[in-house]
């Protein structure tokens, strides 16, 4: 089975802009740099599934698994087909049908025509959903039909992206594409070149007090009147690019820390750390917290990280400038390879991103080892919020917090300000692009 993890910035218009995007092309022939999902002759790269929360699919036993994927995938062969003209039809029954492969950042183009009173969608990651309706239905005017298609529709009402922010279907009949852009949990959309979703979370349906899963399949879904899709073409955003659209260029008030070339503005443990190729590194064996001669009240921070193999470092947040970040400062931010085997015991408290040792971020949003990782996080008061790729990973207030892990006191959990820096633990970490804003 496909594996699922579970797992505000701009994106949105300009990242659309200047990406240059290449025209999705007709006869199912995928444009160059993507993948053709779909082949135009049968269904290679599909199964039927049906839906449900993907943690449920992942805890079943092999055998109960076996027996279900085969289950849907002959109720999926009743109701979908591969017409003459290349078209995928399904007759708005039965399994919905499931890419194989799970993607994490990617974008997508899809092409779509449904029946007077349709009612469809994609799903992305396995969870709900793009909605795809006849926008001329009276019957389901009060749903919001007549907004058009293309909202996150089961997003909170309220929230942004559940609505299209401008009606473009076309006609009943016609068909219509989507260009999706989906980076960590913040979803692009146009639909016949209009921008209806602007860089809106996709909320988690599953589960709303957890972010959306870091990775599963594009589903197309069966909900009553035939539907029809061609030219569903896939580009898998590789991280730099990811970072890129996710970071965008730095609203103003934001300030650079590091210049990239000496330690001008840091004090502390600066004898250990070292500048490679334009990053700040921890030397091997070294460690300390090496921190901004300035203090920081509640701010915002913008970086990007490298983790070697098993590395160890972390983000000291008002550190008071002695002590041990973890403790005598408000906290320290864990910066960990947290997959690696060493650490499958850890206390959750002290995986990546974690408020070290008093609250638990939600784990799964790294990227491999050697990659480049983009993290935003806020302090405000006692918040703290840590965005990792694109995915919120921790929005927690450590004012409220009264237990810590090994019963271990945080004395300088309420300090109001102090210096910001990297608190090392003897592994080559590097840190790069850092820029703070003051709130």
């Amino acid at each position: 089975m496909y594996f699922r993890r579970l797992g505000s910035l701009a994106l949105g218009l300009a990242a659309l802009v200047h990406a240059a995007p290449l025209a999705a092309q007709d006869n199912n022939a995928a444009p160059p740099g993507f993948t053709a999902l779909f082949n135009g002759k049968d269904l290679s790269n599909w199964h039927g599934e049906e839906t449900m929360d993907p943690r449920k699919w992942a805890a079943m036993s092999p055998d109960d698994l076996k027996k279900k994927r085969a289950a849907d995938q002959e109720n999926a062969l009743k109701h979908w087909r591969v017409d003459a003209n290349g078209d995928l039809v399904n007759d708005g029954e039965g399994a919905y049908l499931t890419s194989d492969k799970p993607f994490g950042d990617m974008e997508l183009f899809i092409d779509w025509k449904m029946v007077p009173k349709g009612d469809s969608g994609v799903y992305l990651r396995a969870t709900p959903q793009i909605q795809i309706w006849d926008y001329t239905d009276p019957a389901k005017f009060g749903l919001g039909a007549n907004k058009g298609s293309g909202g996150l529709w089961n997003n909170t009402a309220g929230k942004p992206g559940k609505d299209p922010l401008v009606l473009a279907d076309k006609p009943l009949g016609e068909w219509n594409r989507f260009r999706i852009i989906q980076v960590g949990d913040k979803t692009t959309i146009e639909l016949n070149g209009k921008l209806i979703v602007d860089n809106a979370v996709l909320e988690n349906y599953w589960d709303r007090t957890k972010p959306l899963f870091a990775n599963g399949p594009v589903q197309l879904q069966t909900h009553g009147g035939e539907m029809r899709w061609k030219n569903i073409f896939v580009r898998e955003i590789p991280a730099e690019e990811a970072n890129k659209r996710l970071r965008g260029k730095d609203p103003e008030g934001f300030a650079p820390l590091f210049n990239g070339k000496d330690f001008t503005g840091w004090a502390g443990a600066v004898d250990n750390y070292q500048v490679e190729e334009g990053a700040i590194m921890c030397k091997p064996g070294k460690g300390g917290a090496l921190h901004t001669k300035e203090e920081y009240g509640d701010f915002v921070v913008r970086l990007e990280f490298q983790l070697p193999p098993h590395g160890n470092n972390g983000l000291a947040i008002r550190y008071p400038g002695s002590g041990d970040p973890a403790y005598a400062g408000m906290c320290e931010l864990q910066v960990l390879d947290t997959e690696h085997p060493d650490y499958k015991s850890l206390d959750p408290r002290q995986a990546h991103g974690s408020a070290y040792g008093m609250a638990a971020a939600h784990r799964g949003y790294l990227r491999p080892v050697g990659q480049w990782n983009y993290q935003q996080v806020t302090v405000q008061g006692s918040t703290i919020k840590v965005e990792l790729n694109g995915t919120t990973i921790l929005d927690t207030d450590l004012s409220k917090i009264t237990e810590y892990m090994a019963n271990s006191p945080h004395p300088g959990k309420e300090l109001k300000k102090g210096f910001f820096g990297f608190a090392g633990h003897g592994d080559p970490v590097k840190f790069r692009n850092v820029s703070l804003k003051k709130l």
